[in-house]
């Protein structure tokens, strides 16, 4: 079987090769109708574009790029879900790429990477959508990006974001509801944004209802399952140990069920655990996880929709809030007696 080509697109849709052409390059100057015809004559044709010829061309390889620095792996399946997605409809592909730091080595090899393979663009997933490294040398060499969930600038740049202070605060006041006083936290790494942004919103919940912040009950991890398990058994050793903890991400969260498991302690009976994300892991594991469903996949959708907007030279809004919701499930239960 030949291999499909520009043409058989063209010749199926009725529209000259330019006008594929065009569609594919987002463009601007195609009617809707037509832009949505050439796609799903694209998407129903198998036609994939010669990325290789359109670099050498000098036009658009049509690939963008996902770059994140998180070692959730559950989180960044969300994200490449959702970019994925909207990269589908639009005939794009996805180039995933971890950067491992924002030291001045590891900022130049992310922008040589952009660099040689051709990509139209970039998506930065956090921390590096707020490292102002990172955003002078995309800007430096006229690389255009959308940033997932940054802390501040939010109007100097395209971002989509989350109200992690707000949703980490709503958390911690549910525990309270539940007649909780002493409520550990396990924290993430020093220096990632959301890590100060949700223990403001554990604070500041505690004291608008007269709770002290107990360093006692404070501990931090790095995002991950293993960090979690260690940070939880350091805060259910504690001579008074909480009766709730909120991980600030579920695969810390997952880590402090296992820790619970192994001292004897029934959840939510004697513990409850909350956690934060929604991720898969928070609905396979027993019980099932109460935890802030965070919209990941969402907001690396709309990135990716606000950076083709870009690309076609139209004007994506600055920035785009979307909402969080609680899921509460079986991992949570009132304060114990004793």
């Amino acid at each position: 079987m030949s291999r499909i080509t520009i043409h058989d697109v063209s010749k199926a849709a009725g529209v000259s090769i330019k006008t594929v052409s065009r569609v594919l390059n987002s463009e601007p100057n195609v009617r809707s109708e037509t832009r949505a015809r050439v796609l799903k004559l694209v998407e129903e044709l198998n036609y994939h574009p010669s990325l290789s010829a359109r670099s050498l061309a000098g036009r658009s390889s049509n690939l963008i790029g996902l770059i994140y620095q998180n070692p959730s792996a559950n989180y960044v399946v969300d994200l490449q879900k959702g970019a994925l997605e909207r990269c589908h409809t639009r005939g794009y592909r996805l180039l995933v790429h971890p950067c491992e730091g924002t030291d001045v080595s590891s900022v130049r090899d992310l922008a040589g990477l952009v660099l040689e393979s051709h990509l139209d663009g970039v998506i930065l997933a956090p921390p590096l959508s707020d490292s102002t490294e990172v955003l002078a040398e995309l800007q430096k060499h006229r690389i255009r990006f959308v940033r997932i969930a940054p802390t501040v600038d939010l109007d100097a740049y395209s971002c989509v974001f989350m109200n992690d202070v707000a949703a980490a605060r709503e958390m911690t006041e549910y525990l309270i509801a539940l007649g909780h006083e002493r409520i550990g936290f396990i924290n993430g790494p020093s220096g990632h944004p959301v890590t100060e942004q949700r223990y403001l919103g554990y604070t500041l919940a505690l004291r608008s209802h007269g709770l002290d912040v107990d360093p006692q009950l404070v501990d931090r991890g790095e995002f991950t399952f293993d960090s979690g398990l260690a940070a939880a058994r350091r805060l259910l050793s504690r001579a008074t140990r909480p009766t709730a903890v909120f991980a600030s991400n579920d695969d810390m969260a997952a880590g402090t069920i296992m820790a619970a498991h192994e001292m004897g302690l029934s959840i939510p009976n004697r513990l409850s655990v909350a956690g934060f994300d929604d991720s898969y892991v928070a609905q396979v594991i027993w019980p099932r996880l109460t935890t802030v469903h965070q919209p990941t996949y969402e907001m690396a959708h709309q990135a990716a929709d606000m950076l083709f907007r870009s690309l076609g030279d139209e004007a994506p809004p600055k920035s785009v809030e979307i909402p969080y919701r609680m899921v509460c499930r079986e991992s949570t239960g009132p304060r114990p007696a004793n």
